[in-house]
């Protein structure tokens, strides 16, 4: 029989049932999976899953913003920015088929 060490441990009630639902849903106690937790934590010799510290600013809303802005200028100085779907299509239908509009 393997030796054991009792371990206490102390967290707040919402996060302990939260995590315990999920690991009842995945057929496991939270004693298990902790144990989980740790034997992982052993074999990679580390934290077993990145830990990185945020990026101070929102990448995706920002950049989204910035290639919209610069889609939308790029539609200007072509001259298509007026475009109706139903003319895109039709562009796209016509190069797709060899059609070139003159």
């Amino acid at each position: 029989m393997m030796d054991s060490q009792a371990f206490q441990l102390q967290i707040d009630n919402n996060l302990a049932q939260k995590a315990t639902d999920i690991f009842s849903s995945l057929g496991l106690d939270l004693k298990t999976a902790i144990e989980l937790f740790l034997n992982r934590s052993v074999q990679v010799r580390g934290i077993p899953f990145a830990m990185r510290l945020p990026d101070n600013r929102d990448n995706s809303s920002s950049d989204a913003i910035a290639a919209m802005k610069n889609m939308s200028r790029m539609a200007e100085e072509a001259g298509v920015a007026n475009m109706t779907l139903e003319e895109i299509n039709a562009e796209i239908d016509a190069v797709r088929h060899g059609y070139v509009k003159a």
